[in-house]
Formats: structure tokens, sequence, C-alpha cells
């Protein structure tokens, strides 16, 4: 296994060239073994605060479940743009996210993390890999996150559908949520992520989508938000990305309380489209 230890946060805007340039050299079968790693990193108060409000949750000393992804982020692109990672950076689909929130993390502690790819497997539409972060305070691990990545590609014979899980948009009180045109570059300045289909319609234009859309981390925290102050205190959040959210529009939120968590659904206000599949449940 290949350690790296980073003493800072890697620079996002130069891993971006990098990938942009080296995208074609990317081809293989096999994930790299390295993980990634960064000690003990200060919370920003101000970055947590403008975190909080272009998410929509209150302004408070601990941290939302969603904010250490953003923090773990970096270290997942540096892997990404290894030489040796089998993909392109550029044309990766972020389709579901998994977090372990095992207890309230509060700003003032430092926070240490650990990155590294696993599960490279088959799918329908290609081939799905895990970017697996984890986050302690000291010894303790205190959070994780599982991103899901898909290439598409012609898949191996004899793959499966993934069975689609699906909540009845009726079946709690909807929300409805407007979505500004501004959202993706509001969020990337906080967040970091510049995909250019998050920023501009030219921009997205380029990349095959009528306008620009959503971050899918922005509206899993958003729709996160909408149930703060009914959230258990140790929880496992998990969201599948159905459809992008075009910008601007309008969405509806159902949310059914479940097992002392949520069931969570997303859909265009308009048609019906799904945009997000979503459960909180609480750890025991």
């Amino acid at each position: 296994m290949t350690a790296h230890e980073l003493t800072s946060s890697p620079s996002l805007l130069p891993l971006y060239a990098k990938a942009a340039a080296t995208g074609p050299l990317h081809r293989g079968t096999e994930l790299p073994d390295s993980t990634y790693t960064l000690g003990d990193v200060t919370i920003d108060r101000d970055h947590l605060v403008a975190y909080q409000r272009v998410c929509g949750f209150r302004v408070a000393d601990v941290l939302p479940p969603t904010y250490l992804h953003i923090l773990a982020f970096p270290l997942s692109i540096a892997l990404m743009t290894e030489q040796a990672f089998p993909f392109p950076l550029v044309g990766l689909v972020h389709v579901n996210n998994t977090i372990t929130a095992r207890r309230p993390v509060r700003a003032d502690e430092p926070v240490s993390f650990t990155v590294r790819a696993d599960n490279l497997r088959p799918h329908p539409a290609g081939h799905q890999l895990d970017l697996l972060a984890e986050a302690r305070v000291g010894d303790e691990p205190v959070w994780s996150g599982v991103s899901t990545y898909l290439r598409r590609g012609t898949p191996p014979e004899g793959t499966e559908k993934p069975e689609r899980r699906e909540l009845d948009p009726q079946a709690g009180p909807l929300t409805t949520l407007r979505v500004p045109e501004n959202i993706g570059r509001r969020y990337a300045a906080v967040a970091g992520d510049r995909n250019p289909i998050h920023l501009h319609a030219l921009a997205a234009k380029a990349f095959g989508f009528p306008t620009a859309i959503a971050h899918g981390m922005w509206l899993a925290a958003r729709v996160l938000a909408g149930l703060e102050g009914r959230l258990p205190d140790a929880l496992v959040h998990d969201v599948s990305f159905k459809t992008p959210v075009p910008l601007p529009s309008t969405v509806s939120i159902a949310s059914v309380p479940v097992d002392g968590g949520w069931d969570l659904d997303v859909r265009s206000a308009r048609n019906g489209k799904p945009h997000l599949a979503g459960t909180v449940r609480p750890i025991a």
C-alpha cells in the first residue's frame, strides 16, 4: 500500500487542471492501493458558517453531518488524478453517497482524515467504485463516508440491474424548494467543487447538459437541513442521485418518519421526475 501523508489539504484547481490534461492516459482494470491522510485539521469557523448558510443549516458550533465530506473531498480528487487510477476524472458520475456520523463533532475539535478507493465492480451502465473517507478526533473514529462513482461504458456480460429504491412521493408531507440559478456557483465557492456543469449554462452545454445543474451533495445537505432538530445524534445518511436538478428549478421534497429516522424523496415539482432518494437511520 502506498501511503501519502499530507500536511495541508490539496488545492483543487491544479488537480482539476491535471485531470483535464491527463484524462486520456487513465486506462486500467484495477484501483490504486494508495491511501491519503491529513492530520489534525482545524475547522475554519468562517468556512463552516458559509457552508451552513449555503446549505440551509442553522449557524452553530456543531458540524452538519455532510460538512466533513467537503473537507475529505480534495483527498479523494488527489487519489482520482493519480496516474494509476483507471478512469479519467472527467466523466465520472457521483451516483450514491453514504455518511455514517457516530456522534456530533464540534468546531473546536481537530479532525484527521484518511481516504482510499475500493470495490471496483461491474454495473449495468459500465463500472462503479467507492471512495472511502474516514474522519477521526484523536484516535476516535467519528465519521465515515462512501462516495460511489459510475464510469459509463459497456458492462460485462451477465451484469444484473440493481434494484431501484423508490419512495411514494405522496407518502408524506411535501415541501417545495426553489433552487436558484446561482446555487452551483455559491456552493462551489464553499465546497471547492468547480465542475463546469454546475457553474454556467454555456459550460454545462459543452458537456451535454441543456443548462447548469445543482451539485448532488448540495441537494443532499439541503434536504438534511430541512430536518435539523429532528435528526438522531448518531446516524447513517444514505442518498442515491437519480437525475440532475436543472438550474433554476423548483423541487418537491417528501420526508416520511421511519424507525426513528426518515425516508426521503426529491422530485421535480413540474413533472415529477425523481432527483434524489434517501434514508436517515439512527445508529444504536
